[in-house]
């Protein structure tokens, strides 16, 4: 686990990422990341485009469809 201090930065706020995780995740300055959000926190990853497209998708269908998953999850 790596605690991480909030800076601002603009108006918005942001964190540092240690060398280790940047190595670790083959991250490069400019390079986009997804934030994932999950039931326990947050997931960090490299951006790979086929995934935000999946995500997009999965986002819509699980709109669209919520009572019906929800009625196959129990």
């Amino acid at each position: 686990m790596i605690t991480l201090k909030l800076r601002k930065i603009g108006n918005s706020l942001g964190v540092i990422l240690p060398k280790d995780v940047i190595e670790r995740l083959y991250l490069k300055e400019n390079d986009m990341v997804h934030l994932i959000e999950e039931p326990e926190g947050v997931h960090l990853t490299p951006y790979d485009s086929e995934f935000a497209d999946w995500a997009e998708a999965f986002r819509k269908t699980n709109h669209k469809y919520r009572n019906v998953l929800r009625e196959l999850g129990k």
